[in-house]
């Protein structure tokens, strides 16, 4: 095991921009078979799988609880 590329590896990538380790993340993991996070939002969104919850009655109001 090379112990001293590990830890240079984990170096550089501490070193990256939030843009840039967004960016080595997809390219180190675009073939999952997972959805993301965002997908599943966007499959829920247009598959209408929440539109049952328009017809139920707003059971809190913003009179509600102790403001924070």
């Amino acid at each position: 095991m090379n112990t001293q590329l590990v830890e240079s590896l984990i170096q550089v990538i501490l070193s990256l921009s939030p843009e840039e380790r967004k960016l080595l993340e997809t390219k180190l993991f675009w073939d999952t078979s997972e959805p993301t996070t965002d997908e599943i939002m966007k499959l829920a969104h247009s598959g209408g799988a929440f539109e049952f919850l328009a017809d139920e009655p707003d059971l809190y109001s913003l009179e509600d609880g102790e403001p924070i």
